[in-house]
């Protein structure tokens, strides 16, 4: 992302978390305060043309294969932090949270939710969060950190993360923009916790076709104009097997196709649109 700006997937993820309370039928994922924070009206969602939805901006809004799978990882990840919370957990941690909203409507009094962004980003969100009127709740304490620059650990526990009680980590939308090292290091970070962790990431594959791959290098070039280009992709074995190197030992891992018609009984929103944008993400779900 450029320096000292707000990551621009950040904000078309949270136009298609809003574009998804209005225009889809049946709906995956429930989001009260994605316009809100926006500060668009469900009508002003409806308005916005194809043309600006492609900016890099709210890219994703508009299309609708891309769109289900950004609501089914909310999903997917906002079950797996009940599930834990049923369990007595009581950490999350949400990094490169860009303008997610669970901490605002986090329904378990005792959960702790820590932000973690970039700077830029944090700062951003805070301004649309106070333009809004949305409360920021006692439970929520934001992380500023820089995954490049700065060590993830010393930098949640100075905030108050307690490294020996378990906790939930939710990494969406962020490992493919980060160089090995910095992926590494993270997991390394989760993997090594006196407590016991989970982790939510989604992930791109590398493309198995000349089509898939042509489709991926445009969308990198159009991300890279913006600051933010795609560094790293896994193969699922490449990525298990690293995973359990560190010793996660229950892996879950989905195709994002699966995991959208998982969440609407079959139904396929990609019979009459071309998968193309779908076919290399995966999300999964490890703990230890």
């Amino acid at each position: 992302m450029d320096i000292g700006e707000p990551s621009r997937t950040a904000q078309a993820t949270a136009y298609a978390r809003a574009y998804h309370q209005v225009a889809d039928e049946p709906r995956i994922f429930t989001d009260p305060l994605a316009a809100r924070l926006l500060g668009v009206t469900d009508a002003e969602l409806v308005e916005l043309d194809t043309a600006t939805m492609d900016h890099p901006g709210h890219a994703g809004a508009s299309n609708q294969p891309r769109r289900m799978f950004l609501a089914a990882r909310a999903r997917f990840a906002e079950d797996a932090v009940a599930a834990a919370a049923a369990a007595g957990v009581r950490q999350v941690v949400i990094l490169g949270a860009g303008l997610d909203t669970f901490a605002y409507r986090n329904p378990y009094p005792e959960l702790r939710v820590f932000e973690v962004d970039h700077p830029a980003t944090q700062t951003w969100k805070r301004e649309l969060l106070a333009a809004a009127g949305i409360e920021l709740p006692e439970t929520l304490t934001f992380v500023p950190v820089d995954f490049e620059t700065q060590t993830l650990g010393k930098e949640l526990e100075s905030a108050g993360l307690i490294r020996s009680e378990p906790a939930v980590f939710v990494w969406l939308g962020v490992i493919f923009y980060l160089t090995a090292e910095a992926i590494t290091g993270t997991l390394e970070y989760v993997a090594g916790r006196a407590g016991s962790s989970e982790l939510i990431f989604d992930y791109l594959q590398p493309a198995v076709s000349d089509e898939d791959r042509a489709a991926m290098q445009a969308r990198a070039e159009r991300l890279a104009v913006f600051g933010e280009p795609w560094f790293s992709f896994f193969a699922p074995d490449e990525i298990a097997g690293r995973l359990r190197s560190l010793g996660f030992t229950r892996i879950e891992d989905h195709w994002a196709p699966d995991l959208i018609a998982a969440y609407l009984d079959g139904f396929d929103p990609t019979a009459e649109t071309p998968a193309q944008v779908l076919r290399s993400s995966r999300i999964l779900r490890a703990s230890r």
